[in-house]
């Protein structure tokens, strides 16, 4: 087994892996806050259920935005500078968010103004969480061993999930005993401004860690990425080898162009973007509480259960955790899309025949643990992973990109579409996960065990 320095190359991983806590603090913080902003702006407003979701979803404009730019920036910038971005972008998000009023707008007189202003910084978030979302993983992955990149790379949900974890236990502790006019007024701005300590943590750790080695090599900076692979490998034979390993596939004869190795390559990353979105898990993330509440949950109990289906998620992710570089990719996919599809065929049957009770709760647990076994981490495993080292940085942009775009287009709809049926909505979700398995069987490459660059080698021949 080949020997790597685990205390650095895990320190290192634990500082990268903030960026996808603050991914899922950021997203999640929502949850708990988008019903008082229903009232606070939308409803006051006289708005319509659309404008509402448009609220709720506009933080995913700017992750459209920031997965786009992430291969430019994380190309010109480094991917470390490019996470120093995003977590800066988190910061300011978190404090605009929570006090939109801030200079222009007077407090507690909801505007058309005031409205567009605070979905300016829930863009501005945005485009934080797509940069983390496409910068996390792929500087994870250009860190790790081989052995334990799976692994590694999955830790970015874990830390995604667990920001979710915390972000519903912190809107529930902030709602605990309040009154629903102090959660309406103030309650939800204590939920957007808690953000900002964690983005302050993640900027200063960052200049703890070094730029990747093949960043470096990619820039001609071997010197540099030799001593970092020295100590990713605890050995400099092994370093010089990696090394040379890397120096031979960017010195081929292919241009850094996006279709260099062939369209598939592009179109599986794309596809398994969009569909980890087209299975629908972000409307069971974004709009928990509202879907307890529908089946009986007063407000507090709501975001409690929230946060107990947050627990589980943990859990789930926890377990491909440890199995993605046992099992491999594409079982874990393939389990994972079976179950999905199952839990929203399902809720899909209770909800055309208007049966609410433990059973929806049952299978809204199935489907999400589904999906943090299988579809959570993997996909992001997949999309570090997959592409060339020359093509890595805009490809991952392109995929994210389409992660995003994808993911707003499905929480956008929600509303309007489950006031035209929540059977046909729930329904449209188990169609995907069941089509996501029979794409993962038929066109996904199993990638366990191999080098990023024994990876490239598939899309070469």
């Amino acid at each position: 087994m080949k020997k790597y320095n685990s205390g650095y190359v895990f320190g290192i991983t634990l500082v990268a892996t903030l960026g996808g806590l603050l991914f899922g603090y950021d997203t999640a913080v929502i949850s708990g806050a988008e019903q008082a902003l229903q009232a606070y702006l939308t409803d006051a407003l006289h708005l319509s259920a659309f404008a509402h979701g448009a609220m709720v979803s506009s933080a995913l404009i700017g992750c459209i935005i920031g997965g786009a730019l992430s291969g430019i920036l994380s190309n010109r910038l480094g991917r470390k500078r490019s996470l120093l971005v995003a977590a800066v972008l988190f910061f300011l998000s978190a404090l605009g968010s929570a006090w939109p009023e801030f200079l222009f707008f007077e407090r507690g007189t909801p505007t058309l103004g005031l409205l567009l202003a605070f979905i300016g910084y829930r863009i501005l978030g945005g485009v934080g969480v797509g940069l983390a979302s496409a910068v996390c993983p792929m500087y994870i992955s250009e860190i790790a061993p081989a052995g334990i990149r799976g692994r590694l790379v999955s830790c970015n949900q874990f830390a995604i999930i667990f920001g979710m974890l915390v972000v519903y236990f912190i809107n529930w502790g902030i709602a605990h005993g309040q009154t629903v006019a102090w959660i309406n007024e103030m309650g939800w701005r204590y939920m957007f401004a808690s953000e900002a300590i964690p983005a302050a943590t993640f900027f200063l750790l960052l200049f703890l860690v070094p730029e990747t080695p093949r960043y470096l090599a990619l820039k001609g900076q071997d010197g540099k990425a030799l001593r970092v692979l020295a100590r990713l490998e605890a050995g400099r034979g092994a370093a010089e080898a990696i090394l040379r390993e890397i120096r031979g596939t960017l010195s081929e004869g292919v241009k850094a162009r996006l279709f260099s190795y062939g369209r598939k390559v592009v179109v599986i990353g794309i596809l398994l973007s969009v569909f980890q979105q087209f299975i629908g898990i972000n409307v069971a993330l974004y709009y928990a509480p509202r879907i307890f509440e529908s089946m009986g949950a007063g407000k507090d109990a709501s975001l409690l259960q929230t946060a107990v289906m947050g627990i589980i998620n943990v859990v789930f992710t926890v377990l491909a955790i440890v199995t993605v570089d046992k099992w491999g990719r594409k079982p874990l996919l393939i389990i994972g899309s079976i179950g999905m599809a199952v839990g929203m065929a399902a809720i899909a049957v209770m909800s055309f025949f208007n049966f609410i009770g433990i059973g929806t709760l049952v299978f809204i647990i199935l489907f999400t643990a589904s999906f943090m076994m299988s579809w959570g981490p993997i996909c992001w495993v997949y999309i570090a992973e997959l592409f060339p080292n020359k093509i890595r940085g805009q490809a991952v942009a392109v995929a994210v990109a389409a992660q995003w775009a994808a993911n707003y287009f499905i929480s956008s709809t929600y509303p309007p579409l489950m006031e035209f049926s929540g059977a046909m909505t729930y329904g449209f979700y188990g169609l995907m996960s069941l089509l996501s398995a029979i794409f993962v069987w038929k066109m996904v490459p199993e990638t366990k065990g191999k080098s990023l660059e024994q990876i490239e080698r598939i899309w070469r021949r």
